[in-house]
């Protein structure tokens, strides 16, 4: 009896540790794939810069 009650806590722990690990591993993986703000800013001004350049030479090219 006490041997099935070591093995059933065993187990438990296992599960425990093995969770653990999955959380860890999970936050580390949303670390990297969540870009920080600084980034998302940059990001934004490019696109900005990007688009305005776009609208300039669109608007340059047409005739008055």
């Amino acid at each position: 009896m006490e041997l099935a009650v070591w093995k059933s806590n065993n187990q438990r722990e296992d599960i425990k540790e093995y969770v653990a690990e999955l959380q860890f591993h999970m936050t580390l993986q949303a670390r990297n794939l969540i870009p920080n703000l600084n980034m998302a800013q940059d990001s934004r001004v490019k696109l900005l810069q990007d688009t305005q350049a776009s609208v300039e030479k669109i608007i340059s090219r047409q005739s008055l």
